[in-house]
């Protein structure tokens, strides 16, 4: 069956919502299906919520019905399937940036997408890479296609997500037009339009997959015993249920670890990153140098924005506080502090069965590796991905890229206690854009571990800015 890429103007509903005191009238355009040829219904659609009071001519602050900025928030979680989610509450049973958005008179295009363990009525697999950044490439075309009829500015697009979801809005920020994606999108019958987008908010993003087993075991080495909660729905219940799972390595994945952690300093070595300062970030061959003490450059300024909040901190053996300024950071201790959350290797396993493992899979084969490490320590005989699916699903490999139309913006948050990814991973992105030309929030909230949408306010100021600026 094929779909109508035209917006119907006419199919809607007008809802009400009261949450955290405040209420709220709009508009909904929902369930539209963003290509021709669907291969799953059930996720590649999206909804519109516009502000009620822009039908009526009025304006929240500086936007009205066609001036607003289009806030985008997937709501992709180890990169599986999405569908669009209303203003309300998300799936932690806290009120949504949505909400939020419309209250502040931005147009939310909530868009779903497929993602990994999907399958058709064959048995298939439809969600494995790209189809993620594809589905989410062309709801933005869609919009572009139905610019004159769609509300808000479809040239001030702003994503938003976290962790996967993080990871995709980079990827979108980064790769807007990039034939390299040209042929899926046919494929699935997506507008022909542009997908670039005007800013990107991404909360811990779990990127950089082929090098991310890396980082982590050299940021984590040492540490053999893992701590990690698990996310389980309740039945009755809008909140999750939440299971402690603590563990030891095996010995093989402690010498895996011992592997690992030697192949991130000749990665990292090869990017040519300089900081600020114009001096280079590098690391030795025991993983030490400008790179680790840039990242600790990071740690410090996060603790230090909680002191000058008049926030109390305990005492921290990794810690050295003088006067209320932070004077140093012993970071082996800091990251024994944080704890290791994931075995060796972290995301490519060499058993397989990772979200990742199964990002990378095929229509037919549902999970494979997608780094030589694991390939060649794989002890299944699991398959490798192709190298240019691999490609697809990194932004650090589309930055500088001339065929790119990458976003002027984008705001990186990793919470300075996460530990689903290294911080090094984030803070290489960023490095990366910035040595691009690309403006670049970035910090490391204190106390915050894997999580987005945690500081509201402070994400719609920056998007305010940004808008003003242009």
């Amino acid at each position: 069956m094929n779909y109508s890429l035209e917006f119907d103007e006419t199919r809607y509903t007008v809802e009400e919502i009261s949450l955290e005191g405040k209420e709220l009238t709009y508009r909904a355009y929902e369930n539209i299906v963003y290509v021709k040829t669907p291969v799953d219904t059930n996720y590649q659609k999206l909804s519109i919520f516009v502000p009620e009071v822009y039908y009526r001519g009025e304006s929240i602050n500086v936007y009205d019905l066609k001036s607003a900025p289009i806030f985008f928030p997937n709501t992709v979680g180890g990169y599986m399937p999405s569908a669009p989610e209303k203003p309300g509450k998300n799936f932690m049973g806290k009120t949504n940036a949505a909400f939020f958005a419309l209250l502040k008179g931005y147009v939310v295009v909530s868009p779903g997408a497929r993602g990994r363990g999907l399958t058709d009525a064959e048995g298939k697999f439809t969600g494995a890479a790209p189809a993620c950044i594809v589905d989410l490439k062309s709801a933005v075309r869609y919009l572009r296609h139905n610019k004159n009829k769609i509300p808000g500015n479809v040239e001030k697009i702003i994503s938003n997500g976290t962790s996967a979801g993080g990871a995709l809005s980079s990827l979108l920020g980064v790769t807007g037009n990039h034939p390299d994606y040209e042929l899926y999108l046919k494929k699935t019958g997506a507008a022909d339009e542009r997908d670039d987008i005007f800013a990107a908010s991404c909360y811990c993003p779990i990127t950089n997959l082929e090098h991310a087993d890396m980082a982590y075991e050299w940021e984590f080495n040492g540490r053999n015993d893992y701590h990690r909660m698990k996310f389980e729905k309740a039945e009755g219940s809008d909140k999750p249920k939440i299971t402690q799972i603590d563990g030891e390595m095996t010995d093989l994945q402690k010498q895996l670890s011992e592997k690992e952690k030697v192949l991130f300093p000749p990665y990292l070595n090869s990017l040519a990153l300089k900081a600020e300062n114009g001096r280079n970030l590098e690391l030795d061959a025991k993983g030490n140098g400008s790179f680790k003490e840039y990242i600790k450059a990071f740690v410090i300024a996060s603790v230090q924005k909680e002191l000058e909040k008049g926030t109390g901190l305990p005492d921290m053996n990794w810690l050295k506080v003088k006067e209320k300024n932070v004077i140093s950071v012993d970071f082996e201790k800091f990251v024994d502090f944080r704890t290791r959350m994931k075995e060796t290797p972290a995301f490519d396993n060499v058993a397989m069965g990772t979200p990742e493992n199964e990002l990378f899979g095929t229509e037919d084969t549902r999970y494979r590796h997608f780094t030589a490490f694991s390939k060649e320590h794989s002890i299944v005989n699991g398959e490798m991905a192709d190298s240019q699916q691999i490609k697809l699903m990194n932004p650090m490999k589309y930055i500088g890229d001339e065929k790119c139309t990458c976003a002027k913006n984008f705001r990186i948050r990793h919470g300075v206690i996460d530990r689903d990814t290294s911080l090094a991973i984030s803070a290489l992105l960023t490095r990366t854009l910035q040595l691009s030309g690309i403006n670049v929030d970035y910090h490391l909230p204190w106390g915050i571990p894997h999580a987005g949408d945690y500081d509201i306010e402070e994400l719609f100021e920056w998007m305010k800015k940004v808008c003003a600026n242009e």
